[in-house]
């Protein structure tokens, strides 16, 4: 066992080590209270699994390639993922382009052969973090594991996990630390002198990870000494002043929250802007500007019952050729435009004598008489599906 790092969880040590004898499931599920150890325990396990200088129960060896790139946070095989951004949650990411540090973005890479030609490990931090959209999104993940992969869970509270997502996760418990472990630590990493390695210990309540953070902070524990002092005062205060005091403890105790943060926490790829990235400026195949509004595309030929004009649809300006009318009317017949013949052939005139149906009152607009209450002129999607074969060429 001196390949790990986690001090104080000896049950915990020896269940990992169990699963390397045998087999590691694809997902672990480690719960604790916070800062007991969780994530030093997953890195551990990580290092095992990516470890190439030892075999069995002797992995993490700590001097190969894979447990250097472990233990300096570089290895392309380790995802870590931990909450970030407004709220503190674990994102699920974009459908099409998910960005780095989301479930979405995280299932993509494991979808890939390792770099290094070995394990797969991914390391979800807080996971009670994500949301049940988040965590349906990785249901899909833990149903249908990718060879070669294990997704290492650390949670505060399992209760706030789906239920289906802790089923398939093989269950790993931490507890609290014994007061002389945690001064052990403190210790070895010469953090505190004996005496307030001590104080800090006791003060921690058995979680290394807040004794780690009160020895790098040391005002953290001027501060919450005078939240405790003004709390102890408050009690013999009437139910006003309390209510005065509340805003500045408020203020006091986020800053406390704030200096307890750890100082090195692993890094999470930071999110990349959204969109595909494309360079500005003109790419193959892209459209061209829109021509104005009466204007001819170059090379094109004037139609000859239009004035001259280079729109088919549009009506004619004041005095010149008069506008285009239904071809049910007597006006000019679609085949006979060069624009329209290309895309409709003529329909001879046994055709259309041999119509059985009734026109409606009225007809388009194009042809200034009045319009039908639910003609085929109306513009909709799908009139040109069901427009009668004799409407209106022009607009219909």
């Amino acid at each position: 066992m001196d390949g790990f790092h986690t001090v104080g969880q000896p049950a915990a040590v020896a269940a990992v080590h169990a699963m390397l004898r045998s087999h590691v499931p694809h997902a672990v599920l480690l719960v604790g209270p916070a800062s007991v150890g969780k994530h030093q325990l997953a890195t551990d396990l990580a290092a095992a699994l990516l470890c190439t200088g030892a075999a069995g129960t002797d992995r993490p060896c700590r001097a190969c390639r894979g447990c250097r790139m472990v233990e300096h946070g570089n290895h392309p095989d380790l995802h870590r993922l931990a909450p970030s951004g407004a709220g503190n949650q674990i994102r699920i990411g974009e459908d099409q382009h998910p960005e780095p540090g989301s479930i979405r973005r995280l299932a993509i890479d494991l979808s890939l052969l390792p770099v290094e030609g070995g394990e797969r490990v991914a390391i979800i931090r807080d996971a009670q973090r994500m949301n049940e959209v988040a965590q349906s999104a990785l249901l899909k993940t833990l149903e249908e594991p990718p060879p070669a992969t294990t997704i290492v869970l650390c949670v505060d509270d399992e209760e706030l996990l789906l239920p289906t997502i802790r089923s398939r996760c093989a269950r790993v418990r931490l507890g609290t630390l014994a007061t002389r472990d945690v001064e052990r630590l403190l210790d070895e990493r010469g953090l505190a002198d004996p005496p307030t390695a001590a104080r800090l210990a006791r003060l921690a309540g058995g979680r290394p990870g807040v004794a780690v953070a009160y020895a790098a902070a040391p005002e953290a524990e001027v501060v919450r000494a005078e939240l405790v002092r003004t709390l102890l005062d408050l009690l013999a205060r009437g139910r006003a002043d309390r209510l005065v005091a509340g805003k500045d403890l408020l203020g006091r105790a986020m800053t406390l929250a704030r200096s307890l943060e750890p100082a090195a926490v692993e890094a999470v790829e930071a999110p990349r802007k959204r969109g595909k990235g494309k360079a500005a400026g003109p790419t193959t195949g892209a459209s061209a500007p829109p021509v104005a509004t009466g204007a001819e595309p170059a090379g094109a030929q004037p139609s000859s019952d239009d004035g001259g004009g280079g729109n088919p649809d549009a009506d004619g300006e004041a005095g010149a050729a008069p506008s285009r009318s239904c071809s049910t009317s007597g006006g000019t017949s679609p085949a006979t435009s060069p624009v329209r013949s290309a895309a409709r052939p003529a329909r001879s005139a046994t055709w259309r004598s041999s119509r059985s149906w009734s026109r409606p009152r009225g007809t388009c607009r194009r042809a200034r008489r009045p319009r039908p209450s639910r003609g085929w002129c109306a513009p909709a999607s799908s009139w040109r599906s069901t427009r009668p074969p004799s409407s209106c060429s022009t607009c219909c």
